[in-house]
């Protein structure tokens, strides 16, 4: 057993690979801090980030006992890329169940705020919601305000933006998620309110 723990990340998955289910409890009971706190930091519900931290460790387990694992010396990076891509899932897979159809609900032509003219009060607080928001840009992580520049002020899709930057379409999804959350954040601290409802 103390041979194991002294072993690295990479010889643990050979050893779990090779029969010995010690070898990924240590795995694990090493990692499992990190990319619980991860999870839930970013979807904020303890029940909803034990059931993708499962699922993660669930997928690693599945993925090496295959003989799929290749991802020499990086098991961290790895395992921080299925939590981050099953975030992403959970995500797309939630935004699908709330989208009702325009079938299913009525509409009202002469009541309905977005198809009126705007009042002098909407635009001055459009304007000052669109200068707030340029203020905590600036407060974003240099990889987060590029994200964020590139979609909203050059209005490019997340391939483009993943090809100007040289990253993957999932790793420019996650940046922009994080952005949104830091700037709902620094915005709570500052006080200001982004919405022109």
């Amino acid at each position: 057993m103390i041979q194991l723990k002294q072993m690295t990340d990479e010889e643990l998955v050979v050893a779990y690979a090779e029969g010995n289910n010690i070898a990924f409890s240590i795995l694990l009971d090493r990692h499992k801090s990190n990319i619980y706190s991860y999870i839930y930091f970013i979807v904020r519900n303890r029940e909803m980030a034990e059931d993708i931290f499962q699922e993660t460790f669930v997928k690693a387990i599945t993925t090496i006992k295959q003989g799929r694992y290749t991802e020499n010396g990086k098991f961290r990076a790895w395992i921080n890329r299925i939590a981050h891509n099953l975030i992403i899932d959970n995500y797309r897979q939630e935004k699908n169940e709330q989208t009702i159809s325009k079938d299913e609900c009525e509409i009202d032509l002469f009541n309905n705020s977005k198809l009126s003219d705007g009042t002098i009060e909407d635009e001055i607080v459009k304007k000052q919601v669109l200068s707030d928001v340029k203020k905590l840009i600036n407060y974003l992580p240099d990889n987060q305000k590029e994200v964020v520049i590139l979609r909203y002020y050059q209005d490019l899709s997340f391939k483009e933006i993943a090809d100007i930057t040289g990253v993957s379409i999932n790793t420019a999804l996650g940046r922009m998620r994080y952005a949104v959350l830091n700037m709902r954040r620094l915005a709570g601290e500052k006080n200001m309110i982004l919405t022109m409802d």
